[in-house]
C-alpha cells in the first residue's frame, strides 16, 4: 500500500467534502482538550483545525485582539476563507485564544448567513473530583449537541469502540516515534510530524492503514545521516514543517517534541471502565500532559520534558514560543532550573505563523548546533 499520503501534511478539504458529500457531519475541533472519541462515536469526522501556510490573516484581525496570537487569528482568517468545507467547529477554553476563535467566528458566521454548529466546552484548569464532575457535565452538553446535529445516539457502547480505534492510532504513532531513539534514524523530525499532521486530513481508520503500510516499509528505509547534533522541540502550537526542516538543514536533527500538534495529540492509551465510560474519558483528557495551562501538572510536565530528551539522548533542546502565547509565554522561567540539572542546553526561538524570518531561523539554529555537536 502507498502511504505517501502520510507525508502530505498541507490542510486539504478533499477528505471533508467527500465524507460531507456522503451525507455525513464534520467537524473542525480547536484545542486537544476536545475528545475526539466523542465525535467518532457519533459518525462526525473530527478535522482538528491548523493555520499551516497562512500568508495573511487581514480580515481575521479586524475581528480579533491585537494581543490574539497569529496561529489564532489565521485558524479564523481560513474558517472566513472556506479552506476547510465543515459544518461548524468544537473548541474547549483551552486557551484564551481558541476561545477567541470560537467567539469571532460565531459572531462572523451569523452575520454572514451561515448556518453552523458552534459549540464550546470549559475544560478545568486543575484536576479534581469537582472538576473532572464539570468536565464530565460539559462533555454530555457536546454528545447533546452532537447527536441534535446528526441523528446519531451516542452510547456506550459506541465510545468504547471509538476509543479502541484511536488508542491503535496512538500505539501506532508511538511505533513511529520511537524509530527516533535509533543512534541514526531512519525518519527525520519534519518526516515525523507531517505524519503527526496528516491526521487531521483524513478520517482515523484511513490513517491507521497509511501507518500500517509505512511501519512495514520501514526496514527498507535508509538511516538520516549529516546531522551534528540530535534536538528536541518544545513550546506553542508549531503546525508547519518547514520551520523542522529549517533546522534541520542546518545540522540538527530533530528527534523529539512535546508539541500540542505532534507527539501529545496521540499521547498514552485511554484506559476505559465499562462502569464510567464518559468518566474515563474526562479523566483522561483532564490527566493527560499536554501543554502548561493545567496549574496543578507543572512539576510534571517538567519532568516529562526532562525525561524525554534523556530518553532520546538529545544534545539540545528548543524552545519556540509563538508571539502572545498565552500558555508557554512565560514558562521557561519555571522550565529552566529542571533543564540545566539535567544539562540541556537551551535556545529560545519567538515566532510567528507566517515563516517571514526564516534566515534568522537558521542563523540561530546553526550557530546552537556548532555550539552543542559533539565530536567524533
Amino acid at each position: 500500500m502507498n502511504y505517501q499520503k502520510l507525508f502530505e501534511s498541507d490542510i486539504n478539504k478533499d477528505a471533508i467534502s467527500a465524507w460531507r458529500a456522503s451525507g455525513k457531519k464534520a467537524l473542525g475541533v480547536i484545542c486537544c482538550h476536545v475528545p475526539q472519541e466523542l465525535l467518532h462515536a457519533a459518525d462526525v469526522l473530527p478535522v482538528r483545525l491548523r493555520a499551516t501556510g497562512c500568508e495573511d490573516y487581514n480580515e481575521a484581525e479586524v475581528w480579533m485582539s491585537s494581543f490574539s496570537c497569529s496561529f489564532a487569528k489565521s485558524i479564523l482568517q481560513y474558517l472566513i476563507d472556506n479552506v476547510y468545507n465543515l459544518d461548524g467547529l468544537v473548541t474547549s477554553d483551552g486557551c484564551m485564544q481558541a476561545a477567541r476563535i470560537y467567539d469571532n467566528w460565531k459572531a462572523y458566521s451569523k452575520k454572514s448567513g451561515k448556518e453552523q454548529t458552534i459549540i464550546e466546552i470549559g475544560a478545568p484548569r486543575m484536576n479534581s473530583a469537582t472538576t473532572r464532575a464539570y468536565y464530565k457535565e460539559e462533555l454530555k452538553i457536546l454528545i447533546d449537541g452532537l447527536e441534535k446535529l446528526t441523528g446519531n445516539k451516542v452510547t456506550d457502547d459506541k465510545l468504547i469502540k471509538s476509543i479502541e480505534i484511536y488508542n491503535e492510532a496512538r500505539g501506532l504513532v508511538k511505533k513511529v516515534l520511537e524509530l527516533q531513539k535509533a543512534e541514526r534514524p531512519v525518519i527525520t523530525g519534519a518526516e515525523a510530524m507531517r505524519i503527526m499532521l496528516s491526521s487531521t486530513n483524513m478520517p482515523v481508520e484511513e490513517y491507521l492503514e497509511l501507518l500500517k503500510a509505512f511501519l512495514a516499509d520501514v526496514p527498507n528505509r535508509k538511516p538520516v545521516s549529516g546531522h551534528r547534533a540530535r534536538l528536541m522541540v518544545i513550546g506553542s502550537a508549531l503546525d508547519d514543517p518547514r520551520y523542522i526542516e529549517a533546522i534541520e538543514n542546518k545540522g540538527g536533527l530533530v528527534v523529539a517534541d512535546t508539541l500540542c500538534l505532534g507527539s501529545m495529540t496521540f499521547g498514552d492509551e485511554l484506559k476505559v471502565s465499562r462502569d464510567d465510560v464518559l468518566g474515563s474519558i474526562a479523566d483522561y483528557y483532564l490527566e493527560r500532559i499536554v501543554c502548561p495551562r493545567m496549574i496543578d501538572n507543572r512539576d510534571r510536565l517538567h519532568a516529562l520534558i526532562v525525561n524525554r530528551a534523556t530518553e532520546y539522548k538529545v544534545d539540545g533542546l528548543l524552545y519556540v514560543k509563538m508571539q502572545n502565547c498565552e500558555c508557554w509565554g512565560g514558562e521557561n522561567t519555571y522550565l529552566e532550573p529542571a533543564l540545566k540539572d539535567a544539562g540541556v542546553p537551551i535556545l529560545y526561538l519567538e515566532r510567528e505563523e507566517k515563516l517571514a524570518n526564516i534566515g534568522q531561523l537558521e542563523i540561530r539554529a546553526e550557530a546552537f548546533i556548532e555550539m552543542i555537536e559533539k565530536e567524533d
